[in-house]
């Protein structure tokens, strides 16, 4: 109601001022095969990420209401950067999170069953906040405010000090606490009070990302075979976000977090502090501001999120705003939910150019019957090398599904949009012709066979 809004001190308005995707309503669905989305965090943004979302209904307005919050043009930084400003902490958060819930704003044009059966979500870091919206555990403008405060909070601690984050790929044996310790005992050796180094991000099995002081990372570095590391990288990032660096940005988003109306979650958010399902609004206030100082559990969230009875049908899984990046590590965690992924793009228009990276729809969760709608299809996953309508393919899979008004010829059959081979090599043209490079092809591979057949066999007698 209004009586919450004021109580926050967001420009005139704003509180009145709600698009559709955030201040809409569903019924609570018991959890039952549906789809769940996954929304990036920080890291994952990239100049031009709003421009596949401008078309579709509310986007805009949204984007209004967020300049009228954060107090600048958030629109113009997410189409034109520039990248330097854009990938900063206090801007970049904000932009994640508005573009990923545009995001679902084009999911719910194109594929309005996919927003309708969602039975779960689960937000990566900053991206929790956009689930727990799209949940309609937090209303939109609110929401955005407490993200504004928590980015500004981060990025002012992890000025403070010196800091950083590490990608690390591990083995098994890998010893990622001892690690930190001995990189933790080089930072006191050089004099520096209370280093910090541990693991922050828990992303799928043997890979992890370790932050804390810059001199503990470069020790981690130059070590990293005698820790098992395989390879290391540093991250791109201004601080040692989800560490015990960033305390001073905990009491800020808690005192905002208190002044927000929080309902419980319609469908299950998965908390990245544990990994479990968030179960009333009490909960959702203490975890988000813990989050910020708490390592990301986002393997075991994918464990909890999956985790279903042999032979059950995983749901179709669709990632929500810029980037693919949850859909990499997804693969890691599990290949069987994976195969059922699809990315939402948010940098160009799939009905004007080239698309949303594989069907989708929006936040605006409206009371309606849920649709029996014809699962997606797979993805193309064929590489053509000649003919822009026609060509030789070459493939991995069994099951090659290739787009409408194409035909396929394989075995001495043509089928219709999808074909099964159990074979490496597809000819696909519309009429279906065989031109003289795949006959000649065929041919040379043909001769090729038998004459080693016949050197092999008859000519020995």
């Amino acid at each position: 109601g209004s009586g919450r809004r004021a109580a926050l001190p967001l420009p005139p308005s704003v509180g009145d001022a709600e698009p559709g995707a955030a201040a809409a309503t569903r019924e609570r669905r018991r959890p039952r095969e549906g789809s769940v989305l996954l929304f990036p965090g920080q890291g994952s943004q990239a100049p031009g990420m709003a421009r596949g979302l401008l078309p579709y209904p509310r986007v805009r307005d949204m984007f209004r209401l967020a300049e009228r919050v954060l107090g600048y043009d958030l629109l113009s930084l997410c189409l034109r950067g520039p990248r330097a400003e854009l990938a900063r902490t206090r801007h970049c958060q904000p932009a994640v999170f508005v573009a990923s819930l545009a995001a679902v704003e084009k999911l719910n044009h194109q594929r309005p069953e996919v927003v309708e059966s969602c039975v779960a979500a689960a937000g990566y870091s900053v991206g929790e906040f956009a689930a727990l919206v799209f949940a309609g555990a937090m209303g939109f403008a609110e929401a955005l405010y407490a993200v504004k405060v928590r980015a500004e909070a981060m990025q002012e601690a992890s000025e403070a000090v010196p800091s950083g984050m590490l990608s690390v790929i591990g083995r098994p044996e890998t010893n990622y606490r001892f690690a930190c310790l001995e990189a933790r005992n080089h930072c006191e050796s050089l004099g520096i009070e209370n280093p910090v180094c541990e693991v922050s991000n828990y992303l799928f099995p043997d890979s992890r990302v370790i932050a804390g002081h810059l001199q503990a990372l470069e020790f981690l570095q130059e070590n990293a075979r005698k820790y098992s590391f395989t390879r290391t990288k540093l991250l791109p990032v201004s601080g040692a976000f989800h560490t015990r660096l960033m305390e001073p940005a905990v009491e800020p988003l808690a005192e905002v977090l208190k002044s927000i109306e929080i309902q419980k979650p319609l469908v299950c958010v998965y908390s990245n502090v544990n990994g479990k399902k968030y179960m009333h609004p009490e909960h959702v206030r203490k975890l988000l501001a813990k989050q910020v100082v708490s390592p990301v559990m986002w393997e075991q969230t994918m464990h909890s999120l999956y985790q279903r009875k042999q032979g059950t049908e995983f749901p179709y899984t669709y990632e929500v705003g810029p980037g693919n990046h949850l859909g990499v590590i997804l693969k890691k965690c599990n290949l069987k939910a994976w195969k059922q992924y699809n990315h939402v793009d948010a940098l160009e228009d799939e009905e004007g150019r080239r698309g949303c990276g594989k069907g989708h729809r929006n936040v605006s969760l409206k009371d309606r019957a849920p649709q029996n709608a014809p699962p997606p299809q797979p993805p193309l996953r064929l590489r053509r090398l000649n003919g822009p309508s026609g060509g030789l393919f070459f493939t991995k899979q069994k099951t090659a599904a290739l787009g409408t008004g194409r035909m396929v010829f394989a075995r001495g059959r043509c089928t219709g949009q999808q074909g099964r081979v159990s074979w490496g090599m597809l000819w696909c043209d519309q009429k279906l012709q065989l031109n003289s490079s795949f006959f000649f092809f065929s041919l040379f591979f043909f001769f090729r066979y038998f004459s080693g057949i016949f050197n092999r066999y008859i000519g020995k007698t």
